[in-house]
């Protein structure tokens, strides 16, 4: 039984790195493309989403607004625009790929010494403090950039950043860092325990 638990813990440690390098790649990927491209910059805004004068939107020149003004795109975009475009839709790969390879990695040590190990609860720890700060921080970059990228299409939206994504996340990241802090103390006192006897 505990094989079988081992086998299933390398073969997740060994997906869970093959979907990091997967979101690495996208995320070069998208960047890379993105930035090489010359076509229209879109954003979506909730802001308009009310509104009864989508005809009369203050938008900026150039930019073509769905019919319920959700949806903003920049025929010709700015540097600054395609690169708000960017900071729109990168962010989250990155999390996401640094979380994977975190936990591939916890994966591993898990399997090569154990689960109640200092390296274990060290790594359960760094993939806490990753989830619980990155999440709100990539959100925020996301929200921020998606809005800088509205207000540049339709000068008067005035939303102000938002923070965008599954804040959910920053629970779990909590969780990851007390179980962390669990597993150390009880690290500690297994060894005080074993020095005794």
């Amino acid at each position: 039984m505990q094989g079988d638990n081992m086998r299933l813990t390398t073969t997740l440690a060994s997906v869970t790195f093959a979907l990091a390098v997967i979101c690495g790649l996208a995320f070069a990927g998208k960047g890379i493309t993105h930035l090489l491209d010359d076509g229209a910059v879109c954003v979506q805004t909730d802001f308009w989403g009310n509104s009864a004068f989508a005809d009369d939107l203050p938008i900026a020149k150039g930019v073509e607004a769905s019919s319920s003004a959700t949806r903003l795109c920049q025929e010709n975009p700015t540097g600054a625009q395609r690169a708000a475009g960017l900071g729109g839709e990168l962010p989250w790969l990155l999390f996401g790929s640094l979380a994977l390879l975190l936990f591939s990695q916890l994966l591993k040590s898990v399997v090569a010494r154990g689960p109640f190990t200092e390296e274990v609860a060290r790594r359960l720890s760094a993939l806490g403090w990753l989830v619980a700060i990155g999440t709100p921080l990539a959100g925020l970059f996301v929200g921020w950039s998606n809005s800088w990228l509205a207000e540049s299409m339709a000068p008067v939206t005035g939303s102000g950043p938002e923070v965008d994504g599954p804040m959910v996340l920053v629970l779990a990241g909590l969780t990851a860092l007390i179980m962390g802090k669990i597993m150390r103390e009880g690290v500690r006192m297994r060894e005080d325990l074993e020095g005794t006897i």
